[in-house]
């Protein structure tokens, strides 16, 4: 589950269930279930422990693959049950930034509105505000993230190039990915780029899972894939 859930809870059938931010995958160890000389599928499996806090039986599956450049990330899940699985999922992953963190921009692939959303008590609030541009350009400060991350609900761009000195140096694809967050701390030689399918909650949320805004849910016996990808250029 992606994001934070009101008073880290929320029900299913009226029964209610407790999980922490991010929810619990992140937190497990994943079986090695094939592998290439380019490639690592890893494995995590419904349990007992996961479904004390998850009451669905599911495969999640996270596939790892080198193409030149490039490292492909792949989210494969399967809803082994006979009702439908709601579920969230998303990333984290952190790009290191050597030169002074001011030496950075971010390009966004289109010309677009940047809303983005403020977090409260690490819920969404209703509180938005516009990501200036230049030519699709956002120059790198630590005071964009003076509220934490920036939060995108939607975003037309597909994709995030990182410049180093005006130069291309990372770029991020994620077109199964309708929203994305960008984080960093602050003095951090760091910046994240975070592709998401779902977010935290807000204070209006029922609590019930499948009422829960930006959430996706799985037909009985169906697979979900979706897959980004970073490149140094």
């Amino acid at each position: 589950m992606w994001g934070t859930l009101k008073n880290n809870t929320y029900t299913i059938d009226g029964k209610e269930y407790h999980l922490t931010r991010h929810g619990f995958a992140r937190d497990m160890e994943f079986e090695l279930i094939a592998k290439t000389e380019s490639s690592a599928t890893f494995s995590l499996q419904s349990n007992e422990e996961t479904l004390k806090k998850y009451p669905f039986e599911f495969e999640l599956q996270l596939i790892y693959t080198l193409e030149e450049a490039s490292m492909h990330i792949e989210y494969k899940i399967i809803n082994k049950a006979a009702v439908k699985m709601p579920f969230s999922i998303g990333a984290h992953p952190a790009i290191a930034l050597p030169e002074k963190f001011e030496n950075y921009t971010l390009k966004f692939e289109k010309d677009e509105n940047l809303k983005y959303y403020l977090l409260e008590n690490d819920l969404i609030s209703n509180n938005t505000r516009v990501l200036e541009t230049t030519h699709n350009l956002v120059p790198l400060d630590y005071k964009l993230f003076a509220n934490d991350a920036l939060i995108f609900k939607t975003l037309e761009s597909n994709s995030l190039t990182i410049l180093e000195n005006s130069k291309p140096y990372i770029k991020v694809d994620f077109e199964d990915f309708p929203s994305l967050g960008i984080w960093t701390k602050d003095q951090a030689h760091f910046i994240c780029i975070e592709p998401w399918q779902g977010y935290s909650d807000t204070d209006e949320n029922s609590g019930d899972l499948f009422e829960k805004e930006g959430i996706l849910v799985l037909e009985a016996n169906q697979t979900f894939d979706s897959k980004f990808s970073i490149q140094i250029l």
